[in-house]
């Protein structure tokens, strides 16, 4: 099971930086950059809540789910 995060897509549809984004949700641009990369096992729901409101979206619209071949 792998829980996939699309930030990039949405991104790119709100027309908003990376920079940007992270300085309104608070958190550093290294962090943020390693949550839209995958490069992270957990996110906060602290976090999602202040990406989603940023975006005007809901965790649906970022988070994607994809079975394992093995599934």
């Amino acid at each position: 099971m792998a829980i996939i995060l699309r930030l990039d897509r949405m991104m790119a549809d709100r027309k908003i930086s990376l920079n940007e984004l992270a300085e309104k949700v608070g958190i550093a641009n290294v962090n943020l950059s390693k949550i839209k990369t995958g490069k992270v096992s957990a996110i906060r729901f602290s976090t999602l809540n202040a990406i989603c409101k940023v975006l005007d979206c809901q965790p649906g619209d970022i988070l994607e789910y994809q079975k394992d071949a093995e599934e």
